[in-house]
């Protein structure tokens, strides 16, 4: 702790901060742009955007495990961290060379093979250089990082295409810069303290978590599964608002929303640290509940962008908490593999929460799809309230 009470950010976790906010502001110059570049410039259809994305996202879920259990067996996260990162920062600017709809997927399927080689070690090692105690702070500060990365790439995007230029290809080509001053940065400046390697007894025997390890993890996963499986992208909230509000206001919601998502990680995982990371986690899902049935009904545009900065910050109150969590779930030598399984089924499950919420939408109406998902969180919840977890920190008793 600081002289102030506050939690200190480590070298190590700031430095990777940093990483995640210039990778993200690279991303999100692109992505935003992804789907009029594939339909207006491409020729491809929806179902196209639908099967990249999904494809994409789907490899990166099943890397996040493989590259958390490689990271155990060698006691080493930094390499696979910068694997991660430099590769995505490699191929991402390669969009500008696309003239078919398969060398975008090329692009997008190797890109999350990237953020699949690097986000298990990269958690790993937040949770091996901070104290259990200041965990949540640690994580809350790092995704703050990510959610303003997610801020300064569309307005990057927005800039060059105002004041430059409208060719979405020399966008994409720019995107190369906060992605190599990323890499930059890990390479130059991420080191992985030999305290926080395990001996080579421990990574003998951390291919598998052993059955405490594993009954602790199930009961933290199954509960995050159901809420999971309720909470759907983030452009759903998109296409709702756009029926109550202009197309050019859309982006200023989504950084708008993006902006609150970073400030409540910051004070979130504080406040994580202090009561208790399940609490803030039940208390963050069940927000959510109220948020998605209000968005089931409500239609005048200041209580649209209400509810938008509402979710933005229920999300960066969890976010930070949910792997505090999981590190004391788990011994420090697989915490890869911990964070694999959480990855994996955040992942695999908002795959299965796309297709759930937008087949209610269809068949029915976006009002089932909101309170159906709200119904959801609320079991989710009260499934986290009532599982037993072990006390591995006092305060997530």
């Amino acid at each position: 702790m600081g002289v102030s009470g506050r939690p200190r950010i480590g070298r190590e976790v700031f430095l990777l901060g940093l990483v995640s906010l210039l990778t993200d502001a690279a991303s999100e110059m692109a992505l935003p742009l992804l789907p009029a570049f594939l339909t207006l410039t491409l020729g491809a259809g929806a179902a196209t955007l639908g099967l990249i994305e999904g494809i994409a996202e789907a490899t990166a879920s099943i890397l996040k495990l493989v590259s958390g259990r490689l990271a155990d067996r060698s006691g080493r996260r930094r390499p696979l961290v910068l694997a991660g990162y430099g590769l995505s920062s490699l191929v991402r600017p390669l969009l500008a060379l696309a003239v078919l709809p398969v060398h975008v997927l090329a692009v997008r399927f190797t890109d999350r093979i990237g953020k699949g080689l690097r986000s298990s070690p990269r958690d790993a090692m937040i949770a091996a250089v901070t104290p259990v105690e200041q965990r949540a702070a640690a994580f809350g500060f790092h995704r703050a990082m990510d959610h303003a990365g997610a801020v300064i790439g569309p307005l990057l995007a927005v800039a060059v295409l105002t004041l430059w230029t409208d060719d979405l290809r020399l966008v994409f080509a720019l995107s190369a810069i906060p992605g190599a001053l990323a890499v930059a940065v890990l390479l130059l400046g991420v080191r992985e303290p030999e305290a926080a390697i395990p001996a080579a007894k421990q990574r003998a025997a951390s291919a598998d978590m052993n059955v405490g390890e594993r009954r602790a993890l199930g009961g933290f996963l199954v509960p995050l599964s159901l809420f999971t499986l309720g909470n759907a992208s983030d452009a759903f909230l998109l296409l709702r608002a756009g029926g109550e509000t202009s197309l050019y206001t859309l982006p200023l919601l989504w950084m708008a929303m993006h902006g609150v998502k970073a400030v409540a990680s910051l004070f979130g995982g504080r406040f994580a640290d202090i009561v208790g990371r399940r609490k803030v986690i039940a208390l963050g899902w069940f927000v959510h509940a109220l948020v998605y049935a209000a968005f089931a009904f409500v239609s005048d545009l200041w209580a649209i962008w209400g509810l938008f900065l509402v979710y933005g910050a229920h999300r960066g109150l969890t976010g930070g908490a949910e792997r505090a969590l999981v590190s004391t779930l788990v011994s420090a030598d697989r915490a890869g593999t911990g964070f694999g399984w959480y990855h994996l089924t955040v992942g695999l499950l908002t795959l299965a929460a796309n297709v759930l919420f937008g087949v209610l939408w269809s068949r029915f109406d976006s009002h089932v799809a909101f309170l159906s998902s709200s119904l959801l969180a609320l079991i989710a919840t009260a499934t986290l309230i009532a599982v037993r977890l072990p006390k591995t920190y006092k305060k997530d008793d």
